[in-house]
C-alpha cells in the first residue's frame, strides 16, 4: 500500500491477474456445462421427439433466467431499443438448437463439437461480405484452413451421410448469425436484456411448433434429463457473461476450444465413440485455425488503438 493509501502496482497487477483466472476457471467450467448439455439432448433424442426436448429446455432455462435476473435489475431488463433484433437473435438461436439436436441424432459428439467451433471463422467470411469488413491474407488462410477441417471430420461419401451433412453446417450458419447479432446488440443493449429476450423467444417458438411432436412420456429418468439440460444450459451461459466481465474476449476465445476436449470424453464416456485419425487432424486443425484467428484479431485490433488521433 502506497503512504498516499492507494493500492500499490503490484497489488492492482495481483488482482487483475486474478481476475483473468477467474475469467478462465468461468469459461471452462461453461464449456464442461454446455458438454453435459449436448451429451444430455443427444442421449434424450434417442426416445424424445427433439422438438418437446428443445422445449423443455428453452422452457427451463427462461423460468430460471427471469428467477435470477428480474429481482436484480427489475422491469429495466425487459427494456429494449430494438425489439426487432432481439426476436431475430432468439429465432436464430432456436433453430440452431435444433439443428444441433438433429445434428446430434446421427454424429459423434467431438466431431460435431469442432464442426459448431468454426463458428467465429464463419462470422469472420460473413463481415466481410455483409459488413464489408477487410480482413488480412492470415486470416483468409484461418478460414480456409478450418473449412478445411470440416472437411475432413465429413469427408464427403465416406459416412454415407448424404444430405444430412446440411444439418451441422446450417447450425454453424445459424449460430453465425446469432453471434453476428449478439456483437450488434452488445454495443447498446444490456447482456441480461439480450440473455433474458432469447431465452423466452426460444421458449416461444419452441411452444408454437410443440404440437408438431408432443407425445407422452412417462419416464421420470427422460423428464429429470431434458430438465438438466435447461438447467445446463441457463448455467453456461451465466458462467458465459461472468467470465467476460472478468476479463477480455481475446483473453477468453482459446479457451473455449476445451468444449472439443470435454465432449470428446463426454462421446467416450457414455455414447462409446472417440475420433479416428481423420477426425483428429480435423479437430486438431479447427482448434489451430481458431486460436490463431483470434490471436490475429487481438492484434489488429491493438494496432488501431495505438494509431494516433487525427
Amino acid at each position: 500500500m502506497r503512504p498516499d493509501g492507494c493500492p500499490s502496482d503490484g497489488s492492482a497487477l495481483k488482482a487483475a491477474s486474478a481476475s483473468v483466472l477467474g475469467g478462465i476457471f468461468f469459461v471452462v467450467l461453461a464449456c464442461a456445462c454446455f458438454t453435459v448439455l449436448d451429451t444430455t439432448a443427444k442421449y434424450v433424442a434417442l426416445s424424445v421427439p427433439i422438438l418437446m426436448a428443445v422445449w423443455v429446455r428453452y422452457l427451463m432455462q427462461a423460468l430460471l433466467s427471469s428467477v435470477v435476473l428480474l429481482p436484480l435489475h427489475g422491469r429495466q431488463v425487459v427494456r429494449t431499443a430494438k425489439l426487432r433484433l432481439q426476436l431475430l437473435r432468439g429465432v436464430f438461436l432456436v433453430g440452431s438448437s435444433l439443428l444441433a439436436v438433429y445434428s446430434l441424432t446421427f454424429m459423434p459428439l467431438a466431431e460435431f463439437t469442432a464442426i459448431v467451433m468454426t463458428t467465429p471463422l464463419v462470422v469472420t467470411v460473413m463481415a466481410v461480405a455483409f459488413l464489408k469488413e477487410r480482413i488480412s491474407t492470415l486470416h483468409w488462410v484461418c478460414v480456409l484452413g478450418g473449412f478445411a477441417g470440416v472437411l475432413m471430420i465429413v469427408r464427403p461419401g465416406q459416412h454415407g451421410l448424404g444430405w444430412l451433412v446440411v444439418l451441422p453446417l446450417g447450425c454453424t450458419l445459424a449460430n453465425s448469425c446469432y453471434q453476428l447479432l449478439s456483437s450488434h446488440l452488445g454495443k447498446t443493449e444490456r447482456a441480461a436484456t439480450t440473455h433474458l429476450y432469447t431465452s423466452w423467444v426460444g421458449t416461444l417458438v419452441a411452444s408454437l411448433l410443440l404440437p408438431l411432436a408432443w407425445t407422452a412420456v412417462n419416464s421420470v429418468w427422460l423428464w429429470t434429463l431434458m430438465l438438466l439440460t435447461g438447467v445446463m444450459g441457463a448455467a453456461g451461459h451465466f458462467l458465459l457473461t461472468l467470465a467476460y466481465s472478468r476479463a477480455r474476449a481475446v483473453t477468453l476465445v482459446p479457451y473455449l476450444y476445451v468444449h472439443i476436449g470435454f465432449s470428446v470424453i463426454g462421446g467416450w464416456l457414455v455414447f462409446s465413440q472417440f475420433p479416428d485419425a481423420w477426425s483428429w487432424a480435423g479437430i486438431t486443425l479447427i482448434a489451430i485455425t481458431g486460436i490463431w484467428g483470434a490471436w490475429l484479431s487481438a492484434r489488429e485490433k491493438t494496432a488501431i488503438a495505438q494509431l494516433p488521433e487525427t
